[in-house]
């Protein structure tokens, strides 16, 4: 159930906080928050869908290197990094290792908490469990954009991650979607049972099931 986090409070997280490894920070941002205070109101959601591209996957968009347009995924892990795909919608993924080492989390979907009305609004005729389910639809409901390329995510930005409290759930692990290589590996992360994931259900057969993404923290 969509609980909206005047209940449970967003807190926003410190970069200190994220684990230092690209498949442990995919797993561990399941159940967390993405927030964007806008001029327009707060939307917010909490992140149900995750896909790691750790370092040295040849389907990353840092994989061969640093280039203009994928300076973000360098920095310190925290740091969005937009992408636009099929020429028609964005996507935002997020840095996830140390200064100057290049790979990412892509953020899948969300479930909504906040601004549903203005998600609404960007996304007319979607119905509540569309409405950022899938990449592009997330950054189209809560209406981030190019410009939020290098956006620190842990920092006093308006786009921010965060968590509820308590904010356990159950994550399970499968394959990733939409690779024509390296597409068996267990790098995609979500809540089970949740029907704000993304992708046909039949990809949702779990290869791993982990218990809480916090135990560590």
């Amino acid at each position: 159930m969509t609980v909206p986090s005047e209940t449970f409070p967003i807190v926003r997280l410190a970069r200190d906080a994220l684990p230092v490894d690209t498949v442990e920070l995919a797993r561990w941002m399941i159940g967390k928050c993405l927030v964007h205070d806008s001029p327009h109101g707060r939307v917010s959601g909490r992140i149900v869908e995750t896909e790691a591209y750790p370092v040295g996957d040849s389907t990353s968009y840092a994989y061969r290197g640093l280039r203009p347009h994928n300076g973000a995924l360098f920095r310190a892990r925290g740091h969005a990094h937009m992408r636009l795909v099929y020429g028609a919608s964005y996507t935002i993924n997020m840095s996830s290792e140390e200064e100057g080492v290049g790979a990412g989390v892509l953020f899948r979907a969300i479930e909504p908490l906040d601004g549903i009305e203005l998600m609404q609004a960007r996304r007319p005729g979607a119905k509540l469990v569309d409405l950022a389910r899938g990449p592009g639809r997330l950054c189209a409901a809560l209406a981030i954009g190019p410009e939020w390329d290098g956006a620190d995510l842990c920092g006093k930005e308006v786009l921010w991650i965060g968590r509820l409290a308590p904010d356990t759930v159950r994550v399970a692990s499968t394959k990733r979607i939409g690779l024509s290589r390296e597409m068996h590996a267990p790098l995609r992360f979500y809540v089970p049972g949740s029907r704000f994931v993304s992708g046909p259900k039949r990809l949702l057969e779990p290869l791993a099931l982990s218990g809480s993404p916090d135990a560590r923290s």
